[in-house]
C-alpha cells in the first residue's frame, strides 16, 4: 500500500505543473503514462528535432525497449520541440518503438528542471529516480545499460522514502 502511495504521490506532483486545459496536456498524458507502468522500471527521455546526439540515442533506445520490455521496463520520450512538425519530421527519419509525449512549451522539461539534450532520467520499479543522464555517449553505453539492468532485477520493496519522492516532486534525483 505504501509503495501505491509514493507512486500516486509521484503521478500528483505534477498537478502544480500547467493551468487546466481542454484538451489533455503532456502533464496529463505524463501521468497517465507512469500509472500504466507503476510497478516498473522507466526510462524518461527527453529529446528534441535539433539534438545530434538524439540521432544516435534513439536506436539504442529502441533495442533497449525490444530487449526488456516483457521484464518490467519501458522507454517513455519527451519531445520538446515547439513545433510539432519538426518532431514528426524527426521520427519519420528516426522511428520510435516506444511511446512519445509532446510537450511544445516545455512544462515537462521545466518541471524536472532539464538545461540539456537528451536528458534521461532512470526511475527504479518504486518511482524513485535513481539516475540522470545529460547528454548521450556512446561510450557509456555499457554504463547505461548496467544501470537499466540494475533497476529492472531489482523488486520493489514493500517500503518506501518519503523525501525521495519529495525531491521527485521538486524535480531532483540522486546519483
Amino acid at each position: 500500500m505504501k509503495k501505491l502511495l509514493a507512486f500516486a504521490f509521484l503521478v500528483l506532483s505534477f498537478n502544480t505543473l500547467g493551468n487546466e486545459v481542454t484538451q489533455e496536456s503532456p502533464r496529463e498524458t505524463l501521468e497517465k503514462a507512469l500509472l500504466a507502468q507503476q510497478g516498473n522500471a522507466v526510462y524518461i527521455d527527453f529529446w528534441a528535432s535539433w539534438c545530434v546526439p538524439c540521432l544516435k540515442s534513439f536506436p539504442w533506445m529502441n533495442k533497449i525497449q525490444q530487449q526488456y520490455k516483457n521484464q518490467g521496463f519501458t522507454v517513455i520520450s519527451i519531445n520538446v520541440d515547439a513545433d510539432k512538425t519538426k518532431a514528426d519530421k524527426f521520427l519519420q527519419d528516426n522511428p520510435a518503438s516506444f511511446a512519445v509525449i509532446y510537450d511544445p512549451k516545455g512544462t515537462i522539461a521545466q518541471h524536472f528542471s532539464i538545461e540539456a539534450m537528451p536528458t534521461s532520467l532512470l526511475i527504479n520499479r518504486e518511482g524513485k529516480i535513481m539516475y540522470r543522464h545529460s547528454g548521450f555517449f556512446t561510450s557509456k553505453i555499457t554504463q547505461y545499460e548496467n544501470q537499466l539492468k540494475q533497476l529492472i532485477n531489482n523488486t520493489p520493496t514493500t517500503t518506501s522514502n518519503n523525501n525521495t519522492f519529495d525531491k521527485i516532486s521538486r524535480g531532483q534525483h540522486e546519483n
